[in-house]
């Protein structure tokens, strides 16, 4: 049992606890990132391991071998990785640790290995030098790895050069021993080769899942497994698609009396109650444009009741903005407005990208938003060719369109229980 703030708690779980403690605030920067934070915690809990790996290295060596230059070189390994730690705590720059940790398990097993004897006397202890090359891969870039894995190489070719000479004059090791620290060599730095290899892959699939999350929050599946493969220009026509655009209602008094925090915090719930229904009904959504926000349906893609899955929707939009509580004393409202055709659709720029489309629909679509009412779905007479036998819609008669001229335009009412086919 230990004490740790007064309390008693058991010995190995108390130790962990301080050790935890102590590398929470080991070389601690307040302008660290979560990232350079949880990289200084490895890098203390990996090197302090090492230190204790190193001293009951050295005690088994002085048990076995007697006192000697063979047991003296894990001390020095323990000694130079503890330090690097205080200097790198001191000095906040925690690769110093990394450093010392990586060519110092380099070196001290190399010079083990020859003081010892041949490769099969010491039990092939250089295996262990393998984890400074995978040290420096795990906290540096590749480039930056390259000068350990150089002294390694160099060490190796050394040893197995001169491996007759070193034979010649080995130390009086028996068999026994030979065998023993074989199987404890080669079992153990596998097991911390996997543990590595398993930390990298696995830091390798979260970074990849991570980017495949933001990739396919600006755009739709298709189109970036389409450019993750090619760096071709993607554009594509579609024929007939149907696209929405809604717009908050007199946005500017709504959110003249909050601060931007809490505008931002109600856009934000607004639309994560328009994104479920968008991705309930399989629609794409394109994107949001300060408080306005726009839908494809039929894009990328293709799907022949894109219309009417759209308007359906809007209305189920409609409905849920409705039952959203206010926010003192008043409520966002949208304008709602859709247009069916062909249009042409593809991915702008090189950095910051988006899925965007392009033609007279998407500008008639907006402008069916622009002269619809509160809370109302606005549609063209394309659109209403589609949808009419589905949806009850009322005329609003010829509009003056600006860009367009006389347009006759709909109101879409709500949806039919039973298509007019059938009724």
């Amino acid at each position: 049992m230990c004490r740790l703030d007064g309390e008693t708690i058991p010995l190995l779980p108390g130790l962990f606890q301080v050790l935890s403690n102590i590398s929470s605030s080991f070389a601690y920067d307040p302008d660290d990132s979560g990232a350079i934070r949880s990289e200084k915690n490895t890098i203390f809990m990996i090197a302090f391991s090492c230190c204790v790996a190193g001293i009951l290295w050295g005690a088994s060596y002085a048990v076995i071998l007697g006192w000697g230059l063979t047991a003296i070189l894990p001390f020095v390994f323990a000694l130079v990785v503890g330090s690097s730690l205080a200097l790198s705590h001191m000095t906040k720059r925690h690769h110093y640790a990394v450093y010392a940790q990586t060519f110092s398990i380099i070196l001290t097993t190399g010079l083990i290995q020859w003081s010892i004897g041949g490769l099969f006397d010491s039990g092939i202890v250089l295996v262990w030098a393998v984890i400074g090359p995978l040290g420096a891969l795990l906290f540096f870039s590749p480039k930056k790895a390259i000068p350990a894995f150089a002294l390694f190489f160099l060490i190796l070719s050394i040893t197995i050069v001169f491996d007759g000479y070193f034979a010649e004059h080995a130390l009086g090791v028996s068999d026994t021993f030979s065998k023993v620290f074989f199987a404890m060599n080669l079992s153990v730095s596998s097991l911390l080769i996997f543990v590595f290899s398993g930390y990298f892959v696995g830091t390798a699939i979260r970074e990849q899942a991570k980017a495949d999350r933001l990739l396919l929050n600006v755009l739709p599946a298709e189109i970036a497994a389409t450019l993750k493969e090619s760096d071709d220009t993607i554009a594509d026509h579609y024929e007939s698609v149907s696209v929405l655009f809604a717009d908050v209602v007199g946005s500017t008094p709504l959110f003249s009396d909050l601060a931007p925090t809490e505008v931002v915090d109600w856009l934000n719930e607004v639309f994560s109650v328009l994104d479920e229904l968008v991705e309930r009904h399989g629609l794409e959504k394109l994107r949001t444009m300060g408080d306005g926000y726009m839908v494809g349906s039929g894009v990328p893609g293709t799907r022949d009741d894109h219309s009417r899955a759209l308007v359906a929707c809007s209305l189920d939009m409609i409905e849920a903005l409705k039952s959203l509580p206010p926010r003192n004393g008043k409520r966002m409202t949208f304008r709602f407005g859709i247009n069916s055709g062909p249009v042409v659709a593809g991915v702008i720029g090189k950095s910051k990208f988006h899925y965007d489309l392009w033609g007279d629909t998407v500008n008639v679509a907006s402008r069916m938003e622009s002269y619809s009412e509160e809370s109302r779905l606005h549609i063209s007479q394309s659109t209403y060719e589609l949808i009419k036998d589905d949806f009850d819609c009322v005329s609003r008669g010829m509009t003056d369109i600006k860009g367009k001229g006389q347009m006759q335009t709909w109101f879409v009412e709500g949806q039919r229980s039973a298509p007019m086919s059938r009724r």
